[in-house]
């Protein structure tokens, strides 16, 4: 069992999971910072000041006592977390397509100047002469077949 954990663990695609995993959390971190402190200020300046952290809907107000206390809190829908998480999935999920798309477009780049390369290589005079006696003997083979 241990042998086949270990084979398990050492497998290239968990190592590659473990690897996005790792770096998908930082790059949540990195989008996260960017949302909260970049994004939403300006998004909140243009609704006229409104964080939306702290939008919800109160379905029962928090009742407090004779001295200001709080006896029992309010009941609240947080509907503007909601919309934070949103907008950063929106935000994540754009940036990733604009990585692939840019990654795409670099091993079309690279595929293109491979196949350039491939196609400049002229033929040595040896190799372009035995490719011509092999395809000469091959029309005589099929030649003689008949």
């Amino acid at each position: 069992m241990w042998k086949d954990f270990k084979k398990f663990l050492m497998r290239g695609n968990v190592v590659d999971l473990a690897t996005a995993v790792v770096i998908g959390a930082a790059f949540g971190k990195i989008v996260t910072a960017l949302v909260d402190n970049i994004i939403m200020p300006c998004v909140g300046m243009l609704t006229a000041g409104v964080d939306f952290a702290n939008m919800k809907y109160v379905l029962k107000a928090a009742e407090l006592d004779a001295a200001g206390e709080v006896v029992k809190e309010e009941v609240a829908i947080g509907y503007g977390v909601l919309i934070n998480a949103v907008l950063e999935f929106l935000i994540i999920a754009f940036v990733i397509f604009l990585v692939i798309r840019l990654m795409n477009k670099a091993k079309d780049k690279l595929a293109k100047k491979e196949e350039e390369e491939k196609k400049e290589e002229p033929v040595p005079a040896d190799v372009a002469l035995l490719t011509e006696i092999r395809d000469l003997l091959k029309t005589n083979e099929s030649g003689a077949a008949k």
